[in-house]
């Protein structure tokens, strides 16, 4: 997939169709969004890519700059049918990554994911990882193509320091719930649950189990 085929789809899923996400449209409207395509999940060639294409993110971004940015990787020769499926896909493709990376864990989140502290963590950082795929039941996550998105977990707390944070988030969740019609249930603040619920995007119950370990 054509580098700008793909940006013209996202621009148009996040910037055109107005996406809940407020961050993600400054993203966007600042073309600070990195979209590689890697085909399929769940390939070892395509892995280790995505993987060094990370590790040159990080070292290429400004920790100090306000702007925030997005790193997405689009798998755009997959088909879901249905979000167990991308969920199950979604996590053995980070479990691939994980094993691939020779970096320690973030050290300023837990990597156990059934932790209220987990976050996911690659290149020694820590991301919060958005799947999205286009038979997802959440309006915001219907992309052109199941993707990863990588957050890094550091503009959240940036957010955070400048006193951002809970209106940005209350901004999203309104937004979100006059899209769909109601709120996300998977929402919660970090710390109060583990992240790794919200992953794949599909409602999960109280006693769900992370598949990766």
């Amino acid at each position: 997939m054509e580098t700008m085929d793909l940006k013209r789809k996202f621009d148009k899923f996040i910037l055109e169709n107005n996406h809940p996400c407020i961050m993600a449209q400054s993203v966007f409207s600042l073309n600070n969004a990195v979209i590689n395509d890697y085909e399929a999940m769940l390939n070892i060639h395509s892995t280790n890519g995505l993987l060094n294409d990370l590790e040159l993110y990080i070292k290429n971004y400004d920790f100090n700059s306000k702007n925030f940015k997005s790193f997405i990787a689009t798998f755009s020769k997959d088909e879901f049918l249905s979000e167990s499926e991308f969920e199950k896909s979604l996590w053995k493709q980070l479990k691939m990554l994980s094993e691939l990376d020779h970096y320690s864990w973030d050290p300023s989140v837990n990597s156990d994911p059934e932790h209220e502290n987990f976050s996911f963590s690659l290149c020694g950082r820590a991301f919060y990882i958005v799947g999205m795929f286009p038979n997802s039941s959440r309006l915001a996550r219907k992309s052109p193509y199941p993707t990863i998105v990588f957050n890094l977990h550091q503009q959240f707390e940036k957010l955070r320091e400048m006193g951002k944070y809970t209106s940005v988030k209350n901004r999203i969740r309104k937004r979100d719930e006059k899209l769909q019609g109601y709120i996300n249930p998977m929402l919660e603040d970090f710390g109060e649950n583990s992240e790794a619920r919200q992953y794949s995007g599909r409602e999960v119950d109280k006693d769900w189990k992370c598949p990766f370990h």
